[in-house]
Parts: structure tokens; C-alpha cells; sequence
């Protein structure tokens, strides 16, 4: 596979804190249009691996190469986010053309037809004013989603993005997931319901500190590779330091 047909390119990246890995041993590349879930058991590195794309977390060895013009949208676990912030739905959606139009740049008349075309299509028409600290979690995923539409990324990373959140709005944005996967983008996921990911996300990523299995996700998603993944997580030296990698 060409550099220019991968969205994202590892080369025997270690990710982690400090000195100590989280992530190590990744090297490989996620095709451009790649619909991929990351999986793993608690404590894999799954959120860590998505940082790493984002750019919020530096290798601490190798490097990750991302082919992502104008950008990446990132969506991380809702117990980062801030709901108290004195933001009203609009404002909070209205935030994903900041890429375009710059934190003080004006909405213009073009842009508030997108924005009210996201909002109809993650079904919040009507809840343009309400403050987010009165949403439920479904309500707020949905805005988050339709500020990731006005994104409009080549690459869109969702962490956990269904969990605590009703089944109904669940399905809605799975559609979305879907909709941007025809449309070409690359979307990694980091999930925890391996039937969803069966149903739905061609290609897995199974980690556990390290790659375990990555391919087509009936052949990764295996009882010996998921019994693998939660053995080397249980075998984890948490005071174990970077591995380098060997120079030929």
C-alpha cells in the first residue's frame, strides 16, 4: 500500500506517560476510508492510541504520520468533556467550523444553514438555545456528532462514543458512522461491544498494550486472540520501562 493511500501510518510507535509505555509495538498503517474499530480490555491503551493520532500525545519512540488534509475530528469519552461550561447547543455545534473560520470569525449566513442542517440531522432541530447543561446524555452526543459534521474531516476519531446513551440515538448515529464511511472518510473508533463492532466495523484493531490481532475483524475478533488480549493486560508491568527499538 502507497503512503498516499493511508490515512494514518505507524512506525514502531510507543505511546505513554512520563516514561512509562501505555501503547508500544504499533507499527502498520490504516487505509485511507477505513471504517476500524479499536478494541481491548480496560486498561488497553485504546484512548491513549486515539491521542496519539489526534497529536495531544507525543511518541515517546517512532513516529505516527497522518494523511488527514484539512484536519482530524476528535471526539473524546463524555466524562471529558465539560458540561457546566455556560454554552448553548448552537454555540457548542457552531464550535466545529472553527477549523474555517477561526475562534472570533463570523458565522455567515451559508454557515448558519450548515449548522441548522446538522442540528435537523442528528435530530436536535429545536434545541438550538437550550444550555448543554440541561441535555441528556443521548442529547449531548447528538450535538457533539453534528458538530463533528461540520467538521467535515478526512479522518474522524469517536471515543466511546455509545457508551450510557439510549439505544434509539445509538442507531442514529451509528447512520452517521455509516454515512461518513460512504462518503470516503477514515473512522476509528474505540469501542467495548463486540457485536456492534461485528455488525457494523469491517476492519478491528485488538490491543492490549501492544497490537494483538489487526485485520478484518471476523479474524480478529477470535476467542484465542480476545483470551491473549486479556492475559497480557493482566500481565502488565506498570513499572516497566520504554522499550527502544533495535537499530539494524
Amino acid at each position: 500500500m502507497s503512503a498516499t493511500s493511508a490515512a494514518v501510518r505507524f512506525d514502531e510507535v510507543t505511546l505513554g506517560y512520563g516514561r512509562r509505555p501505555a501503547v508500544h509495538h504499533l507499527d502498520g498503517e490504516i487505509a485511507a476510508g477505513c471504517l476500524m474499530a479499536v478494541v481491548g480490555p480496560n486498561g488497553a491503551g485504546k484512548s491513549t492510541l486515539l491521542k496519539g493520532i489526534v497529536g495531544t500525545l507525543k511518541p515517546l519512540e517512532g513516529h505516527i504520520r497522518c494523511h488527514a488534509s484539512p484536519g482530524i475530528a476528535y471526539l473524546p469519552q463524555a466524562a471529558e468533556i465539560d458540561r457546566s461550561f455556560p454554552l448553548s447547543v448552537y454555540d457548542l455545534v457552531a464550535m466545529g467550523l472553527w477549523s474555517r473560520s477561526g475562534l472570533f470569525g463570523g458565522i455567515s449566513r451559508q454557515d448558519r444553514a450548515r449548522i441548522d442542517e446538522a442540528l435537523a440531522a442528528v435530530g436536535l432541530t429545536g434545541f438550538e438555545r437550550r444550555p448543554i447543561s440541561t441535555l441528556s446524555g443521548g442529547q449531548m452526543q447528538r450535538a457533539l456528532f453534528a458538530r463533528l459534521l461540520l467538521q467535515d474531516a478526512p479522518v474522524i476519531l469517536l471515543d466511546e462514543p455509545f457508551t450510557a446513551i439510549d439505544a434509539k440515538t445509538t442507531a442514529d448515529l451509528l447512520d452517521l458512522v455509516r454515512r461518513w464511511h460512504a462518503e470516503s472518510r477514515t473512522v476509528i473508533a474505540v469501542l467495548h461491544d463486540l457485536d456492534m463492532v461485528k455488525r457494523t466495523f469491517p476492519q478491528t484493531l485488538l490491543i492490549a498494550r501492544e497490537p494483538v490481532a489487526w485485520g478484518e475483524t471476523t479474524d480478529v475478533l477470535n476467542p484465542e486472540n480476545l483470551l491473549k488480549a486479556r492475559r497480557m493486560v493482566e500481565a502488565y508491568d506498570p513499572h516497566a520501562d520504554v522499550c527502544h527499538r533495535k537499530v539494524a
